[in-house]
């Protein structure tokens, strides 16, 4: 019974905990936005926040512990951030033609590119890690 009690305290902290982190990648998100707005760089607000936390994190500036369980959930939960994209495809039927034809090529291209550099990326970390 007491070992219940405290796996549910520790769950319902360790959700809190998440959730918090959550929103701490979020605002740190939503501050490089705001900083590339600011200063009109044609560079996405959100990979400046990734290259900055990526600097953060190995420099150890920002313990990785701080937003490891988040980034985590955040992991988990990646496939739902593509369901309102999906739903968008679903109610469009002339992406059904031609365009959608092209359109599918740059996706599963770029989706490529993103998974090969995702991989050369998570290599070079665990090289990193190793040495």
């Amino acid at each position: 019974m007491i070992e219940t009690v405290s796996a549910a305290t520790h769950q319902s902290v360790s959700i809190q905990q998440r959730g918090i982190q959550v929103i701490a990648l979020a605002l740190f998100c939503w501050l490089a936005q705001q900083f590339t707005a600011k200063l009109n760089w044609p560079i996405p607000g959100s990979l400046v926040g990734l290259l900055l936390l990526w600097f953060l994190l190995n420099r150890r500036m920002l313990p990785a512990t701080w937003v490891e369980h988040g980034a985590n959930d955040l992991l988990q939960h990646l496939m739902l951030f593509f369901v309102p994209a999906m739903l968008a495809l679903v109610n469009r039927p002339d992406l059904f033609s031609m365009l959608g034809v092209k359109l599918l090529i740059v996706v599963f291209i770029s989706t490529l590119a993103v998974m090969c550099g995702t991989a050369c990326v998570v290599e070079i970390g665990f090289r990193l890690r190793n040495d």
